[in-house]
């Protein structure tokens, strides 16, 4: 997830966050999601980093 020039990574096993923080984090104030939103198997990117872009598609 990347909000402003911050990055936030989750480990959904071992230390999740609830739901509402979640959501806080990946939708926006319509209450969709933000863009752009990626996902490529069990990995879920929310917002655009280059870095975090092209690890996951490379």
């Amino acid at each position: 997830m990347s909000k402003g020039k911050k990055t936030l990574h989750f480990d959904m096993k071992k230390d999740r966050p609830d739901d509402d923080e979640i959501a806080g984090l990946i939708l926006g104030r319509s209450g969709t999601l933000r863009a752009p939103v990626l996902r490529k198997g069990k990995t879920l990117i929310v917002g655009f980093t280059a870095e975090a872009f092209e690890k996951v598609l490379t």
